[in-house]
């Protein structure tokens, strides 16, 4: 039996985040292990998942509980990037070197990396995976990432941990009153200029709706997402259906299986649609993302920058003429992801003393 204490972005009101955690949670089945949560949230991580966790911005309580703890585990997400700000390197960056400083063994499982531009950057997450025990990231540019960094540890592409959600029951599968109407959902979140995705993606639900299709807005990530959703929502006359305050990875995972497909700027968006069978239509606003439409090989990922409401609907609409053939394409390489992210298990489990299963 072993002490795992899990960092991330997790209990922060991100859907994909909280996909990471459960999806690896569920991954280790019936071990022995104890598992401590590092949460934004941490009564809300306790209330939906009855997770152990304290909030992971204490410093001082992440030092006490490290001293019990003989793993510290990465599960993923996009947290070694400086893209939003270099303070999220240099946080996870000092949660490594306090670790290794106490003797304790680090582990990346899943873990995406990047993008780094800047030096600090570039150097702390370096530092950080130059000290690991074992990587394993979710994609072969993280791994190029990470290379040309300099880390010269060996590094394994396996997935991420969120494809270890197990699809909900058939009969616990929530579909839409959309009036015969087929249903697609579309992920989105704010990038580059105020408007510009309020703009883009009002005017692809109104060409959608035209269709007859009816889009619905998925709300990933109450902070940022949701007041997005509502603009745009606004200024289409306010009567977009959307999928709004949704507490847990799985009851957005029953809401997206009776979609047709999902429209998804939100990596973790695309990849719940994945782990239910609905293919997701990727739009690029981040390399991870790219890499995600790369690995599953059923379309390449437009990005958003300049991109027209008219030339992302002629596109899906396109996608969708090959929705079958893409369905089967996907179905295989959800399994596939599948059997890499339990890699990540294999791997812990093959660094950890007495985590046999009870």
């Amino acid at each position: 039996m072993a002490n795992l204490l899990l960092a991330g972005y997790f209990g922060a009101g991100n859907l994909g985040d909280d996909a990471i955690l459960l999806g690896f949670i569920h991954g280790l089945g019936n071990t022995s292990h104890n598992v401590t949560v590092m949460s934004g949230s941490p009564e809300e991580t306790n209330r939906n998942y009855g997770l152990r966790s304290f909030d992971r911005r204490d410093l001082n309580a992440y030092k006490t509980a490290i001293e019990s703890h003989d793993v510290l585990v990465f599960p993923g997400g996009s947290i070694f990037q400086d893209a939003s700000s270099v303070k999220s390197v240099a946080y996870y960056g000092q949660l490594v070197k306090i670790a290794k400083s106490k003797g304790k063994k680090v582990v990346f499982l899943g873990q995406g990396v990047g993008p780094l531009t800047t030096f600090l950057g570039k150097r702390w997450a370096a530092s950080a995976f130059g000290m690991a025990d074992a990587i394993c990231v979710r994609d072969p540019d993280s791994m190029s990432t990470l290379k040309a960094l300099g880390v010269n540890r060996p590094i394994r592409v396996t997935a991420d941990n969120a494809f270890l959600l197990p699809q909900p029951a058939e009969s616990d599968v929530q579909g839409f009153n959309v009036g015969g109407m087929k249903a697609v959902g579309i992920s989105v979140r704010p990038h580059g200029k105020k408007d510009e995705i309020k703009n883009l993606f009002g005017e692809l639900a109104r060409l959608l709706f035209q269709a007859q299709i009816m889009p619905v807005f998925i709300e990933m990530d109450r902070m940022h997402d949701g007041p997005l959703i509502s603009e745009i929502s606004k200024a289409q006359g306010g009567k977009i259906p959307d999928m709004r305050k949704v507490a847990t990875p799985m009851q957005l995972q029953q809401r997206m299986g009776r979609l047709e497909s999902v429209i998804a700027m939100r990596l973790h968006a695309g990849i719940l649609a994945a782990t239910m069978g609905v293919p997701p239509f990727m739009v690029s606003y981040d390399p991870k993302v790219t890499a995600f439409a790369k690995l599953l090989g059923i379309q390449a990922a437009p990005n958003v920058t300049g991109l027209s409401a008219q030339r992302l609907f002629e596109s899906f609409m396109a996608f969708m003429k090959d929705r079958e053939k893409n369905e089967a394409i996907m179905r295989r390489k959800q399994e596939e992801m599948r059997q890499l992210a339990q890699q990540n298990i294999e791997i812990l489990e093959g660094l950890v003393p007495g985590s046999a299963r009870i």
